[in-house]
Formats: structure tokens, sequence, C-alpha cells
């Protein structure tokens, strides 16, 4: 993407920076309050899961998302760019109905919602001025979900989907599906347990699915931010990585 007009100043540049940090920051406070109503913790919540099904979840979870990279992108021709507020509204109905089967039904909706949530990235993306079907937004679309996840406390891990790749090959997406998808198995075997809850397990599902997605839509504000930013201010990826990086790092924790 060409830069438009003269670069952004130092001023500005610190500014949207500093507003990214702080996205960053908050982010998984949503998830966190809702894993203290559940009343446990996320490994606890994983212990729920029979063992059958802690041993496939990682192949689930790849095979979700190999369907996902393409449904995603298919439904913009028919639905277009869709509000963020009804993308939470979509995955929190979704989550409700895979909750109330328990685990059958909410490894049903996997697939459904692993879609819905990459749709919801790429939205972001263009309203970051990007275009979905260029590769290399599509790849940065995927990447998103290689955050550590909104239940991990880690700033450093949080930060490790940050890349500066701009542009992939059919390899190279396939890589980094396999790559990214163990920590979003880690994700969504959090919200399958929550959905396993009994009585809860409805309630549950709304409200993770609530969460994540609205964890994963901040997620992608920082990624597609920094590009754009990138962009405006006429430097490199790597080093707007590095200057976010840095902050983000020794910033303090926030909260909403």
């Amino acid at each position: 993407m060409e830069l438009l007009g003269r670069p952004i100043d130092d001023a500005a540049l610190d500014a949207r920076l500093e507003a990214l940090v702080r996205r960053n920051a908050q982010a998984g406070n949503a998830a966190i309050d809702l894993l203290n109503l559940i009343g446990g913790r996320a490994e606890s919540l994983l212990d729920r899961l029979p063992e059958a099904v802690r041993a496939r979840l990682d192949s689930a979870t790849e095979d979700a998302l190999r369907y996902a990279a393409e449904a995603a992108h298919r439904s913009r021709g028919t639905l277009g760019v869709v509000p963020g507020w009804r993308m939470r509204a979509l995955t929190t109905v979704m989550g409700a109905a895979g909750g109330m089967g328990g685990l059958p039904t909410a490894l049903a909706e996997l697939p459904i919602t692993t879609t819905v949530l990459l749709r919801a990235i790429q939205d972001v993306a263009v309203e970051h001025g990007f275009d979905p079907q260029e590769p290399g937004v599509r790849f940065g679309s995927i990447e998103v979900f290689g955050a550590a996840g909104p239940l991990t406390r880690d700033d450093g891990a949080n930060l490790g989907f940050l890349a500066t790749r701009m542009t992939l090959t059919g390899s190279a997406m396939r890589g980094l599906i396999a790559r990214v998808s163990p920590r979003l198995a880690t994700v969504l075997g959090q919200k399958l347990a929550a959905q396993t809850i009994p009585i809860l397990g409805a309630a549950a599902g709304a409200a993770t699915n609530y969460a994540y997605t609205r964890y994963y839509q901040e997620m992608a504000q920082v990624h597609f931010g920094l590009r754009r930013l990138a962009i405006d201010a006429d430097r490199a990826p790597a080093e707007m990585v590095e200057m976010f990086r840095d902050r983000a790092v020794h910033a303090p924790a926030r909260r909403s």
C-alpha cells in the first residue's frame, strides 16, 4: 500500500503507538473477569475435557482453521463488511446454542466460531485500509490467532504474533496454520470446557464467545493498526513492531 501525503510527525506517531499499547494491555480483561466469574483457572477448565477430546483438539483446530481461512474470505462476497458489534452478537448467540447441548454441540460449533472469528479479524483489516484479497493480509489475519490468548497474562507471549512478513505462498500459509493451531486449540479448549459446566453451559458459551471475539478483534486492531502506522509514518514495519514491543513489555497493566 502506498503512502498518501506526507508522513505523520513524531507527536502523532507517539500518540497512536501509545493508543495501541493501551489497547493491547486491555484486550484480555473481559475474558479474565469471565473466568473469575465461572470460578476456575484456565488449567482447571481444560481438565474438564475428556482425554479423547483433549488428544484430538490440535488436529480439530487445525482443520477448523483451514476451513475458516477459505470460508471467511468467501463470505465477503455476500455479506460485505459487518460491524464489530454484530460479529460479537453473532458469536454470542452461537456460543449459547453450542453450550445448550454440552460437549457434542460445542464441538460442532467450533469450526463455525473459528470462521466468524477470522471474518471479524478480516473486517478490522478493512477498517485500516487493507484488502483481505491480498495474500499478505490474509496471512496477517491468521497470524492474529498466534496471540497467546485472552487468558494468558504474559505480555511477552501476547506479543508473539507480531510479525513483519507481508507476502506468502501456499506452503507458507499451511506452515502458518500448523504453527498457529496449537495456541488457538488451547483457547478453544478453554471455551469448550466452560460450555460443559452443568446448567451454565449456554451462558458460559455465550460469554466466552463474546469475550474471545472481542479479544481477537482487539488483537487485530493492534496488528493492522501497526501496519497502518508504519505506512503513515513512512517507517519500516520491523522498526514499528520493535517500538511497540519495547513500550508494551514495559507498560504497567491497565484495566478499562
